[in-house]
């Protein structure tokens, strides 16, 4: 598995196994977002954390301990 950085698309994390749960476990709100939807292949992990005051390093060490 590649390493998940902060240019990460949504789309790639939830396609990883356990992704989409450490994303909701950290209150990401994309995932309901009628709109994400939309843009989730663009939309990158480090733009939602800054736009949502979301802790990245946090939530980056998370995905990339999953196994």
């Amino acid at each position: 598995m590649q390493k998940l950085t902060a240019k990460t698309t949504l789309k790639n994390i939830i396609k990883q196994k356990g992704g989409a749960e450490v994303l909701m476990e950290n209150n990401v709100p994309c995932l309901s977002c009628p709109m994400a939807h939309v843009e989730i292949d663009k939309l990158e992990i480090g733009m939602v954390c800054k736009m949502y005051g979301l802790n990245l390093d946090k939530i980056l060490k998370e995905l990339n301990s999953i196994k």
